[in-house]
């Protein structure tokens, strides 16, 4: 049995005549924690994209925990165990803290429709699980107030703790987070490396993320991929990353390459 919980080989996405990924790449092991990276524009969130269901390559496999995943509609890439946070925060407006988690164990609910109109006893027991289940996940992330407020009325921090407790609640074998550093300040972010450590090692949930602040990433990941104009062109180890030169002139240009790269 693969060791990997997430591939993507030969990945192509296209829009019309302009190509934003080509022949993409890349591997996520079993338990652990990957960042992607890249400059602005190099396809990042595209590839989020392909992988969650949000957008359909043209080519290419997606396999993940054994299973092609390509083409799979976002809600059953959800089911399959895959969950995600977004770039730009996406909290429910007019639902409450408790309730927008709540909203994300949606996939693995029993009772449908018909018993929630009725209000069986199975229905209410039901929704008493995910209740617990969902103070639960977000005392986790450290939300241990306010389950009654109006989500978006939190402050910044506290609804991106919010947004991953839900996408906790999705019960996951791998969370992608995307840009999960964008609006904090330094103690916030030490405390979201804390956490996706967490995550990984308390909850056994492998963690995939995209990430701008290169500090961040040094510290938090055990393998780094690097993606520029939609190509993968490096994928190893922090200090390996670090160190190459394809990676250096991407971010830099060819006339700094020889200064080195301060991730």
């Amino acid at each position: 049995m693969s060791d990997m919980l997430l591939e993507l080989s030969g990945i192509e996405l296209a829009f019309g005549a302009y190509t934003v990924l080509e022949d993409a790449s890349f591997s996520v092991p079993k338990g652990a924690i990957v960042s992607l990276i890249g400059p602005n524009g190099a396809g990042k969130t595209s590839l989020f994209n392909c992988i969650t269901g949000f957008y359909r390559p043209r080519k290419g496999s997606i396999r993940f925990d054994g299973r092609e995943i390509r083409g799979l509609k976002p809600h059953h890439v959800t089911a399959a165990g895959i969950a995600r946070t977004f770039q730009n925060l996406r909290l429910f407006r007019e639902m409450t803290v408790l309730e927008n988690v709540m909203s994300g164990m949606h996939c693995r609910t029993r009772a449908g429709a018909f018993a929630a109109i009725l209000r069986t006893p199975m229905q209410r027991a039901e929704e008493a699980e995910i209740q617990e289940f969902s103070r639960e996940c977000l005392e986790f992330v450290g939300v241990r107030e306010g389950f009654d407020r109006e989500a978006t009325t939190l402050a910044y921090g506290h609804q991106r703790r919010v947004e991953i407790a839900r996408a906790l609640a999705t019960k996951p074998k791998l969370l992608l987070l995307d840009e999960p550093a964008a609006g904090l300040n330094a103690g916030e972010k030490q405390q979201l490396i804390e956490l996706i450590g967490r995550i990984r090692d308390e909850r056994g949930v492998s963690v995939l993320l995209i990430e701008h602040d290169t500090g961040l990433v040094m510290k938090v990941s055990e393998r780094i991929s690097v993606l520029d104009h939609g190509v993968m062109i490096a994928e190893g180890k922090p200090k390996e990353i670090q160190s190459n030169p394809k990676v250096i002139e991407a971010y830099l240009g060819q006339e700094d390459a020889e200064a080195g790269l301060d991730l």
